[in-house]
């Protein structure tokens, strides 16, 4: 994907403090698609199909701060997308990236800071994050919300550090902004609906159909709500290529069985 250069957008876009420039960069193929034998230059919805002919989903597990055990919901996550074909991925804190990416998993930060080497005390260095095992990161996730130039400054950082990025964005006009950005994803959750167990799917599908056509050739996934296989598949039935879910893996009784619930419909 090319970067456009020289776009200045509007702070209110991302909720973001600044506006910036960003100089012409070609993403190449990513850590994550490396290391997992995906490195084929297409979108991150074109890595597997259903059974029924719609492209395939990306399955992205934001373990948060719950106290959940990171290293069992990492190997259950990598047990089930060997078994099933799906990709699936997990998002544990940076101090867990390392024993998560030890599991095998698809491992991604759930943020790093838009710095390089230097005085950054209390930061996340994105070549760090690499060197512990991430494949990608997330960014500007609406619990950690960030200026427009420091997603930019992140977007940067992860590129450096060969991280494949989504960026997180609350309604299809912070969509659009997002996608201009250049990361390889981007993410529609809105915040009202995080944690709730109500897909954005169900409570205002044109929040997807709409970001999905606000974000042109970048690929989307939602987040918010995500819980059961029927909701993965109405989000792509809504033309989203992958979703973010959190609680409803990382705070069941049972990971193992709530991950292979979700899956099951596209495996």
């Amino acid at each position: 994907m090319t970067r456009v250069s020289a776009i200045i957008l509007e702070q209110a876009a991302l909720g973001a403090g600044s506006k910036l420039i960003t100089d012409g960069v070609v993403r190449g193929g990513s850590a994550s698609r490396q290391r997992h034998g995906l490195d084929t230059g297409r979108s991150i919805g074109s890595y597997f199909f259903l059974r029924d002919g719609r492209r395939g989903m990306f399955v992205l597990i934001n373990l948060k701060a719950y106290p959940c055990d990171p290293v069992e919901i990492a190997s259950i996550a990598d047990d089930v997308s060997e078994d099933t074909g799906v990709r699936i991925a997990v998002a544990p804190q940076t101090a867990d990236l390392a024993s998560v990416a030890e599991t095998g998993a698809e491992t991604w930060a759930q943020h790093v800071s838009p710095v390089g080497h230097g005085s950054h005390t209390g930061s996340t260095l994105a070549e760090a994050a690499s060197r512990a095992g991430a494949d990608g990161t997330l960014l500007n996730h609406s619990e950690n919300r960030l200026r427009l130039a420091d997603i930019d400054g992140s977007l940067r950082a992860a590129e450096r550090a060969g991280l494949e990025t989504i960026v997180c964005a609350n309604n299809p006009r912070q969509i659009a902004a997002g996608a201009r950005l250049g990361p390889d994803s981007v993410a529609v959750e809105p915040p009202e609906l995080i944690g709730t167990g109500t897909p954005v799917s169900k409570a205002d599908p044109d929040v997807v159909t709409d970001s999905v056509d606000a974000a042109s050739d970048t690929p989307v996934l939602c987040g918010a709500g995500i819980s059961t296989g029927e909701d993965l598949v109405a989000a792509a039935d809504l033309g989203a290529k992958g979703v973010l879910l959190a609680s409803g893996v990382a705070k069941a009784d049972d990971p193992r069985a709530a991950l292979e619930s979700l899956v099951d419909p596209i495996a």
